[in-house]
Formats: C-alpha cells, structure tokens, sequence
C-alpha cells in the first residue's frame, strides 16, 4: 500500500479491520433503474455495485462529509495534508514535484502521447503489478467506458485514451479480490480514488498504486451525445475532445488527422446545462487529490494550431514516495521529456467574470447567446494572447470551478450541508473571492430574466478584449521606440 505507517502497523491493522460485510452484503443490482445511496448525486464510480457498498456512507464523494474527507485522507495518503499557505498546494494538492512531460516516440493511437498507458505497460512488464484498473470501450460503442481488469500489455493499450463519460471503474475491485490479485495498480477519477483510498484498508491488496487524471463537468454517455451535436459539426467522427488553452475545444476525429476547433464562446451553454451530471456540479477535486501521480493537460500553455494532441505537452503532479517510483520507472525508458512549469498573467478578473456570465445562464437570468464562428475565433485569439497561461490557466480553471459548484451546492443543499462537503483548500478559494460569491449567493431562482436589449453581452465582451489587445500592441510599441532612441 501507499499508506505512511510501518509494514508491520498496517499488517496488524488489516487483522483488526472486520472484513464480515463481505459475506453478508451484496451489491445494488446493475441497471438502468438501480438507485444508489448518493441518488441524483451519484457519479456511478461502481462502488456500490460491489460488496463495498457497505462502507457507502464513510466512502462516498457525495454523501455527509463528502470531498471535505479529502483532508484527512491526504494526511494518510501523502504523509502530509496540504499547506494552505502555498497557492500551488491549494490548487493542485500535495506534491513533492511537478512538470511538463511528453513521450517521444508516443504511443500509437493514445490521445496525447501515451504516458499513463507506458506506466502501466512497464508496471505489468516489470512485475510491479499482477494486474491494471482501467477503461476500455464497449465492444459495440467505443465512447462508452468499460472498466476492466488488464493483466497483459494487449490489455492495457486497448484501454488507450479518454471516454469522456461516467464509468464505474470501482466496480471490478469485487472481482480483483476474488481472483487473488496482491499488486494492483488503478487508474480514475478524483471521486472514484477518494472511494477507493477510504475502503484501502479492506482491500487484500499487498501494493496499491493509484494514477489519476483530471476531471470535470462529466457526464453520462447519452449526454456526451447531446454535447457532440450541439458543439460539433461531425459529431459522428469525433473521437476524443479537449478544452485547449487556446480558448478553444478541439475535437480529433476517429480518422486521427482531422481536428475540428470550436472557440468556447460558440458553444450554446444553456443547451449544456444538463449534459454535466449532478455529482460534477458538486465536485470539488478537479486534481485528483489522493492519487500517487495525476496527469493531465489543462496547466500546460497551448503550444500552437499546428502541434496536435498527440505531440503535445501534459503536466503531471507527484504527489508521494509511490508517485516517485512510478515516474523514476518512466525516466529509466528513455523517451521521457521534461520541461519545467510556467505560468504567466493574472486569472482573478477572468474568474470572475466567468463566473458571472455562467451563473447568469444557470438561473435562466440571461441566454448564453454563442457567438458566430468569425467572431469566437477572434475573440480566442484575443484571449490567448492576454489571458492567463500556463499554470496560471489551471489555477483560472480550478477557482472557476470550486466557486461555480459551491454556488449550485449551497443553492441545492443548504448552507450547512454545502459547506460539510467542502475541503480546506475549496473554502480558501471561495473567501478569496467573497466579493463576488456573496452577491450571488443572494440570487435566487425567482429572479427576473433580463430583457436582451441592444448590443449582446458577447459583443461587450469582444470589444473590451479588442481594446485591450490595440493598448498593449502600442504600449510595446511606444516602449520599444522609447528605448531605441534613448
């Protein structure tokens, strides 16, 4: 395991865990009608498909205490929980190192380059571990996940790149105890690890590894339909998406050459509200707090129209002495690239304004009113070059998405139970931005729609951003003139 305390302290401990439940309790039945504990809260991370449903209550994500276990649970993952003093710690989670990272040569068919599918490889190859949580596609809909149990290389790169939709990767824990396996390595998402990590110590695992990824604003696989018609003009050929820091999403088709762009500001977000699942509306650990290493894209700056995905940096978090074992093994391949992080500008006012215009559209006070192509890919064009970067980008991102899920919890909860749920770092978010999360907290839905009337918001928005870009242009101008005739 990657729990801190002593092989001989955890060993007693496993013998004074009351491992009972296993005999008694069986899981919710599958299907399309089953209710689960968490109910409409449910993220479906397959928990409670198994025996573990049991331990539901001190487990789950979206139940009583909620992500505000991460706390503690970082303290025993880790060895430390996060200083709050450190704003790197408050965004992306404890951690010894982070960088920018690539492979080359990728691998074959992955979405980026193919890191976390090369760990994986090399931990099965290397007899780390018997066997890999992960996701392949269902046999009849590659998009739809299909959690499996891998136990050869073939297995593993099957499994290669995103579904972007709900999957029960926990659900296959059942069957990895029945078959005997000691070493395991797993690969999910924020809500399935903090399952995963509470229930550790009534696993008969002898070594867990835990890689995550970054996630957000997930959905269920007829929702990730309704998203691809509503943003692509091929919905059909897209086979993995990414919201670049480019403001754009980039769909790659299945044909692996083509990549539709599509500016954020032309996508229609009153027809999305419902796409995201309520569990993603109450999430609060985009980072993947508890795993050993997290890698993902969103703090990495766009590096270019003409560098794809699969060429593209990522930027991965260490997080603990077991993070630092699977990425030395990665070193030793010789295909890594490192670079360190960056970041550059300033993303509070972005926040904010973000923030404002998507409450607005989830009270129905205001439309999202997308923009016509010409004029969103002007406006991206804009906001990459005096927008946030890098790091700085994800931070944007993470405030963003605390704040916004804060508001629609509280709204839907109460304020007692919206702040149970909440982390430490998630409650220094939200009193960094007071000044604008008070006024909001104060709306209710039974405000007034604005009437739309002259310029729309978007128009506004493009023109205060055109006018920004013409003062720096002159501004360095003006500078570079100066200093040439001094």
């Amino acid at each position: 395991s990657t729990s801190v305390l002593p092989v001989e302290s955890k060993e007693k401990e496993k013998e004074e865990v009351d491992m009972s439940f296993k005999r008694r309790v069986k899981g919710i039945p599958k299907g399309d009608d089953a209710v689960y504990p968490a109910q409409d809260m449910c993220s479906r991370c397959g928990l409670c498909d198994t025996y573990y449903v049991a331990k539901v209550k001190e487990s789950c994500a979206f139940i009583g205490d909620g992500m505000s276990r991460i706390d503690n649970l970082e303290e025993q993952v880790h060895g430390r929980g996060r200083n709050l003093d450190d704003t790197d710690e408050v965004h992306f989670g404890v951690h010894e190192h982070m960088a920018f990272a690539k492979l080359v040569p990728g691998v074959e068919g992955a979405q980026w380059t193919g890191i976390i599918t090369t760990v994986a490889v090399e931990m099965l190859r290397q007899g780390k571990v018997e066997a890999v949580v992960c996701v392949q596609s269902d046999p009849e809909d590659e998009l739809k996940p299909m959690p499996c149990i891998a136990t050869t290389e073939e297995e593993v790169i099957a499994a290669r790149g995103v579904k972007p939709s709900l999957s029960p990767n926990l659900d296959v824990m059942q069957e990895v105890e029945e078959r005997g396996i000691k070493k395991l390595l797993f690969i999910g998402v924020g809500c399935q690890v903090q399952a995963l990590r509470s229930i550790e110590k009534y696993l008969t695992l002898d070594k867990l590894y835990v890689i995550g990824t970054n996630c957000t604003d997930n959905g269920p696989r007829e929702g990730l339909d309704t998203f691809l018609r509503e943003a692509s003009e091929n919905p059909d050929q897209v086979k993995h998406y990414e919201f670049m820091q480019d403001y754009r999403v980039h769909f790659m088709y299945k044909d692996g050459k083509t990549c539709e762009k599509v500016p954020y500001f032309c996508l229609p977000a009153d027809r999305l509200t419902e796409v995201i699942a309520t569990s993603c509306y109450s999430c609060f650990d985009y980072v993947n707090a508890l795993a050993d290493v997290v890698v993902g894209y969103m703090g990495v700056p766009f590096e270019g129209p003409d560098v794809p995905m699969t060429k593209h940096f990522q930027y991965v978090t260490i997080r603990n002495e077991a993070g630092r074992e699977i990425w030395d093994m990665l070193r030793a391949t010789e295909r890594l690239v490192e670079e360190p992080t960056t970041r550059e500008g300033q993303r509070q006012e972005f926040v904010k304004q973000t923030l404002v215009t998507d409450d607005d559209v989830q009270l129905g006070l205001k439309k999202s009113n997308p923009l016509p192509l010409f004029i969103g890919n002007i406006l991206a064009d804009v906001l990459e070059k005096i927008g946030p970067k890098g790091m700085e980008f994800a931070a944007y991102s993470i405030d963003y998405h605390v704040l916004r899920n804060f508001l629609l919890v509280y709204r839907r909860l109460g304020k007692e139970k919206a702040e149970r749920m909440l982390p430490a770092y998630a409650k220094k978010i939200i009193q960094d931005y007071g000044d604008v999360i008070e006024p909001r907290l104060q709306l209710g839905k039974d405000a007034e729609p604005e009437e739309n009337e002259g310029l729309p918001s978007w128009a506004f928005v493009l023109l205060f951003a055109s006018f920004l870009l013409v003062a720096i242009t002159l501004s360095v101008k003006i500078s570079s003139f100066l200093i040439f005739h001094a």
